[in-house]
């Protein structure tokens, strides 16, 4: 069992009297740079001189400068730029930038574990992960409550580095729901894994197929969309709020026996294989460096699948019937 720390356990006083440097006002880092400075917290932003997050930082009232300006000035400074951008930024403007006593702090494992960065051994490394989208994080702040997130020590330096990192966690709200221990490996890898095979590829990679089943088999491409793609929400919020056990008991009975007789069908031992052997991928470092390569190309692979999914009928048809739904604007 995964230990779990609340407001009782964080001292916000520990970084109170401290210049918290965020690097990159896009999603996560807007969320933390405000949620931080409404808990009385000092925060610098760091940003491209000019460019529309920064206009945004300074527009919310945030002190904003040049990355290698914060990095000299923070006591905490903590990467919030996209994964294949740290690296470049870390020893560019960073690094140079970094004190004795000082924290580098990551919302992911990613650039740690797979050694992109390698900070040296003065200052801590620690990690706040929010289990959000930042907009969500910013929005539950503001209403009194917050997301949980996990936290997890790659190096202490100072011997504290936990109980400063907890108390990062408690100045973004993340204290307020608990913030679960673990390490950089584990977040990773499980945060790889999961968007590989279950949230973003697996999901997409099953409603893409069988909108395609059913549009190849005769059936209207919209009441196909309907089927496989817009009710998935139904049935996800459901389990969101309750598990398996109350989206089965709020389906008919008809659903829930295909949801047992069907399903294993579906993903079957294949499917786990190919999981395994995906897994395996990224705990011995075969996705990172193909990701960090194709990033080094140019991304010739990664843009020509995004204008090829783009283009999906399946993309077509949900745009036309979203239209029809004027709640979701």
């Amino acid at each position: 069992m995964a230990k779990i720390y609340y407001d009782k356990d964080a001292k916000l006083d520990l970084i109170k009297n401290k210049t918290i440097g965020i690097i990159g006002f896009g999603s996560q880092g807007h969320a933390h740079a405000q949620n931080l400075k409404d808990s009385g917290c000092q925060v610098m932003v760091g940003e491209l001189k000019n460019s529309e997050p920064w206009k945004a930082a300074a527009k919310a009232g945030l002190k904003v400068a040049s990355a290698d300006e914060v990095a000299k000035a923070a006591d905490i400074n903590v990467m919030l730029v996209p994964d294949q951008l740290q690296r470049e930024i870390y020893y560019s403007a960073i690094e140079k930038g970094l004190q004795k006593g000082n924290m580098l702090m990551f919302a992911h494992g990613f650039n740690i574990h797979y050694n992109q960065i390698i900070p040296p051994p003065k200052v801590d490394v620690t990690m706040i992960a929010p289990k959000c989208p930042g907009h969500m994080l910013r929005r539950l702040y503001t209403e009194g409550s917050c997301a949980p997130a996990l936290v997890a020590v790659h190096q202490d330096a100072s011997g504290k580095a936990k109980q400063m990192a907890l108390a990062y966690a408690k100045g973004i709200g993340c204290t307020r729901a608990g913030v679960l221990e673990t390490t950089f490996a584990e977040e990773t890898e499980t945060d790889l894994f999961g968007e590989q095979t279950v949230l973003c590829g697996g999901v997409t990679s099953l409603i893409k197929t069988g909108f395609e089943t059913l549009v190849d088999a005769g059936y209207q491409p919209e009441i196909a969309y309907f089927e496989v793609c817009h009710e998935l929400k139904l049935i996800i919020d459901l389990i969101y709020q309750g598990g398996f056990s109350y989206m089965r008991y709020s389906v008919s009975d008809t659903a829930e026996y295909g949801d047992y007789t069907r399903g294993p069908r579906v993903i079957d031992e294949y499917v786990r294989e190919e999981m395994e052997q995906i897994l395996c991928e990224i705990q011995d470092g075969t996705f990172a460096r193909e990701w960090i390569l194709e990033n080094q190309a140019g991304r010739p692979s990664f843009n020509a699948s995004r204008r090829h999914e783009a283009e999906h009928e399946i993309e077509e048809v949900g745009k036309r019937l979203r239209g029809m739904m004027p709640w979701l604007k």
